[in-house]
């Protein structure tokens, strides 16, 4: 078994007080499965770690799955979400970084609301240190301060945090003045053709020259050709992901296109 620190333990027991979602326990009306994307260290030319993306039971679009989320299902997809995930990268063996998007808006009390992931870690033999918790920027966010004391919280507990998306939303510098995490993931938009666009490559250098300063890491997403990496390379970006190294894999660990590191 995994050593989980105390307040992780302590949290992880029985809830006696929580929302209604919490107490009702239940399941979901449809089923969900996922792919994993390995995210590369260009630098050490290695895998840095696997984001977990959501698909139909039988490889369907992430679309087909989000659209039968609602109000009233929301915080039992997020959990269960979290469990999948977690179960899932474990049964392949994955030992690397393991990023999860999460639902803030599925969010009550994150001290309570994190309790089926430290679960799910503990009885997949899964680190906790090893998971980074990821929020997109362009997600409908009800209420930022609460955002950021889930994220507060995860952090608190072990995990890693990430904004992804950065540079999508409206809000994205307003809730990195509020909260700064371990990862900012650059937008897809921003990276594509950066190699011939001088706007979005003024952009970026700024991103990074600001997360720089604030000692974050940046991981650029989306990229699929030999042009984007090598001007984000240039820049000083390490971390990146996308279809040029290896597409998501359906319920499978992603092998890296060994022709994408030159």
């Amino acid at each position: 078994m995994i050593p989980i620190q105390p307040e992780a333990e302590r949290l992880s027991r029985p809830a006696q007080h929580g929302c209604s979602q919490c107490k009702d326990g239940k399941a979901l009306d449809f089923e969900f499965e996922y792919a994993y994307q390995p995210i590369v260290d260009i630098a050490k030319r290695s895998v840095f770690g696997h984001e977990a993306l959501v698909r139909g039971p039988n490889g369907e679009s992430a679309y087909s799955v989000l659209s039968q989320v609602n109000d009233s299902n929301r915080y039992t997809f997020d959990q269960a979400c979290r469990v999948k995930a977690v179960s899932g990268a474990a049964k392949l063996g994955i030992k690397e970084y393991l990023a999860i998007n999460f639902m803030p808006n599925a969010m009550y009390r994150a001290e309570l609301c994190i309790r089926t992931t430290l679960d799910a870690a503990r009885k997949y033999n899964f680190p906790l240190q090893n998971i980074i918790f990821e929020v997109s920027e362009a997600e409908q966010v009800q209420d930022r301060a609460h955002l950021v004391s889930i994220f507060k919280e995860y952090q608190r507990l072990g995990f890693q945090t990430a904004i992804d998306d950065f540079g999508a939303g409206y809000s994205g510098l307003n809730l990195l003045a509020d909260y700064q995490p371990d990862i900012i993931k650059i937008d897809m938009g921003l990276v594509r053709n950066i190699d011939q666009d001088p706007v979005r490559q003024a952009i970026v250098r700024g991103i990074v020259a600001m997360c720089s300063g604030l000692g974050k890491q940046v991981l650029a997403e989306g990229i699929e050709t030999r042009g984007e990496r090598n001007f984000l390379a240039s820049e000083g970006i390490r971390l990146m992901q996308g279809y040029l190294f290896c597409k998501p894999a359906f319920k499978a660990i992603g092998i890296v296109d060994p022709s994408s590191w030159d």
